[in-house]
């Protein structure tokens, strides 16, 4: 192994210093994820507090939303059912996270005020699906109509 004391050190970045070489000697960060929040505001109307959300996870993958829930809800003393996040985005080239957070005062008012797709992933909804069958006996009783009629030949007969 090579001693890389001060003198072999410098030595070695004057061989080098017209090449391409980048040597990193600094040590590897910590293993966690540094969150911050920022335009944080309290909306008593909605029974929330909205912020944005910046996850700062440099050397490391993006980070899961689920984790970053349970660490805002950690952060603000609630649960993390409480908590939803969405619109996430790691700048280019990596180490930043960026979204928005929600956090209800109760689970009652976040699946009154939220929207249903967002419930869904959080898999607090569940849309119901009808049939196989009974979807497509409706698609190709629409193709026999035409126009605004289309939309009263999926409702079925009285």
């Amino acid at each position: 192994t090579l001693l890389l004391n001060t003198p072999n050190l410098s030595r070695l970045l004057r061989r080098f210093r017209n090449q391409a070489f980048f040597l990193n000697l600094e040590p590897k960060m910590a293993d966690t994820a540094t969150i911050r929040t920022r335009k944080f505001m309290d909306n008593r109307l909605l029974y929330r507090k909205q912020m944005v959300v910046d996850v700062l996870h440099p050397g490391k993958a993006t980070i899961p939303l689920a984790d970053i829930r349970e660490k805002l809800a950690r952060l603000y003393k609630t649960t993390a059912d409480n908590v939803v996040c969405f619109g996430f985005k790691t700048v280019f080239g990596g180490g930043k996270t960026t979204g928005f957070s929600l956090i209800y005062d109760d689970l009652k008012d976040l699946k009154k005020i939220e929207p249903k797709y967002r419930l869904q992933r959080l898999g607090l909804y569940k849309k119901e699906k009808p049939p196989r069958k009974q979807r497509k006996e409706r698609k190709n009783r629409t193709k026999k109509v035409s126009g605004t009629a289309k939309a009263k030949v999926g409702i079925g007969k009285k």
